[in-house]
């Protein structure tokens, strides 16, 4: 963030440098511009510090969930081939239901009326 701090300094060393005069009424909107721009950058570095914050505390909830999980399951690994294992495009992957697998008396239809 302190590059945007820097360009800030930089845009007000250059009004500086061509003389722009705070009365005139280019020079309150440049002024009025440069403190909108850095109440922007101010924003913008606390919501960088807030980020920063929420990371941290992301990282040690997922220590404390590893620890968990070792203590219920103890040291199991996932499979990360599983992608690999299944062909997914495979109609044999899919279970197939008759009609039969299904009761309509156990389908409850709603209506709804506007």
């Amino acid at each position: 963030m302190d590059f945007l701090y820097e360009k800030i300094s930089y845009l007000r060393g250059l009004a500086d440098g061509l003389d722009v005069k705070s009365d005139t009424r280019e020079g309150k909107l440049f002024n009025a511009l440069l403190e909108i721009i850095e109440e922007i950058a101010d924003g913008m570095s606390d919501i960088v510090e807030e980020q920063e914050e929420v990371n941290e505390y992301l990282d040690l909830l997922d220590e404390d969930l590893t620890t968990v999980e070792e203590e219920l399951f103890g040291d199991v690994e996932l499979e990360e081939e599983f992608d690999e294992d299944y062909d997914f495009d495979d109609d044999e992957f899919y279970e197939e239901y008759d009609d039969e697998d299904f009761d309509e008396d156990d389908i409850n239809i709603i209506d709804q009326e506007d």
